[in-house]
């Protein structure tokens, strides 16, 4: 049985409900069970925010993550929230141009990938958190590079589709650092 959860958590315009959604589609059309849980204070952008995302093979009971397998920070105040909160032997991903330091966990695997440089050498921030979600597959397995390029296309607007070569370029990126 598959059980998996993910934190992503950053300030609220970092595109964190989004990535999100991306990852739940993608499980979604892999035909898992899934559940997308958004969270962000009243301000919004700049604000904090946070979504959870559990996939599974069986019906998901609560969409709330007490113990999550996988965090992705977007920045210190959420890497310093959620540390604690992570499976022993869970993943903690940081984009690495906004986060300064390290966990201080060491019964956890750390990849820390300079996503908001890749995605500013690819022409847009936007692909920030492609880039880790890339990661977070490759890593893990939740879902395929396949699903999550069928899930683009649903979850981006049509205007957007222009877009889709970059992202995959993103993700593949935000893969490799997970071989590492």
């Amino acid at each position: 049985m598959i059980d998996f959860s993910i934190i992503l958590a950053g300030f609220g315009g970092q595109g964190v409900l989004s990535a999100g959604k991306m990852a739940a589609e993608s499980a979604l059309i892999e035909g898992k069970e899934v559940s997308w849980f958004p969270s962000y204070g009243p301000e919004m952008r700049g604000g904090t925010a946070n979504c959870s995302v559990v996939i599974s093979d069986e019906p998901i009971g609560s969409p709330v993550i007490n113990e999550p397998d996988v965090l992705i920070a977007l920045n210190q105040p959420s890497l310093e929230k959620f540390e604690d909160t992570l499976k022993p032997g869970g993943i903690i991903i940081i984009d690495s141009s906004l986060v300064k330091v390290a966990p201080k966990r060491t019964d956890i695997r750390f990849i820390p990938i300079n996503s908001s440089e890749i995605a500013s050498e690819l022409g847009s921030m936007a692909y920030a958190t492609i880039v880790l979600l890339g990661c977070v597959s490759a890593a893990t397995g939740a879902f395929t590079r396949e699903s999550f390029e069928k899930a683009l296309y649903d979850v981006l607007p049509e205007r957007r589709h222009h877009m889709i070569p970059n992202n995959l370029n993103a993700f593949d990126k935000g893969a490799e650092f997970a071989k590492k």
